[in-house]
């Protein structure tokens, strides 16, 4: 069962490895196969408001969409040699796959969504820093590398206009602003305030 957190971990911090060196590393050099990342998604997504059109196309055409199932299939192909051993880490990084593509691609099919549950990832795409925020499903790994970013820039680590984040954005937000004590012993008064 230790292998569902680690499972987790891994591939998240896979997300964010993948994403700053291959897909924005390599993908910057035109000839690169990871050149769709940023020559075409992000062109698209940025033009759109967040809104990528290329994933209402067939996922099997050599587009964005169908490159990023490939690369996501060959990833879990790789990792079937690790089930015989680690059935629960190979299940937890399979689902993490299916997972990733899942909501990346609702993401940028509902922009509304997407600023709504994963503003993050509307951070990398619309804030003026897109080599920042390279975690999609959750942003752990960008707060372990102190990569996360917020939209507007500001230090005080405020979301987006208009987006109210998830409950782990808030209570980061929270956190970073002093609003949430992160450990709070027994008997110490708790102060909360809505955070905005």
């Amino acid at each position: 069962m230790l292998g569902i957190p680690l499972g987790l971990a891994a591939s998240n911090a896979g997300e964010w490895f993948l994403h700053k060196h291959m897909l924005h590393g390599l993908g910057k050099n035109r000839k690169s196969f990871w050149a769709f990342h940023w020559h075409e998604h992000h062109r698209e997504a940025f033009k759109n408001d967040m809104k990528d059109p290329q994933y209402t196309r067939s996922l099997f055409t050599w587009s964005p969409q169908g490159k990023e199932a490939l690369a996501l299939a060959l990833g879990a192909v790789a990792t079937l040699p690790l089930f015989p051993v680690a059935p629960f880490f190979a299940g937890t990084v399979w689902f993490s796959m299916l997972r990733y593509y899942r909501i990346h691609k609702k993401s940028h099919l509902d922009p509304a969504w997407a600023r709504e549950n994963m503003p993050w990832h509307v951070d990398h795409h619309m804030g003026k820093d897109q080599n920042a925020n390279w975690c999609v499903t959750h942003p752990w790994f960008d707060y372990v590398m102190k990569t996360r970013k917020p939209y507007s820039e500001d230090p005080s680590g405020a979301l987006p206009e208009g987006a109210k984040g998830g409950l782990l954005s808030r209570m980061w937000a929270g956190l970073k602003e002093g609003r949430i004590a992160p450990v709070m012993p027994a008997g110490t008064p708790v102060k909360l305030r809505a955070v905005s």
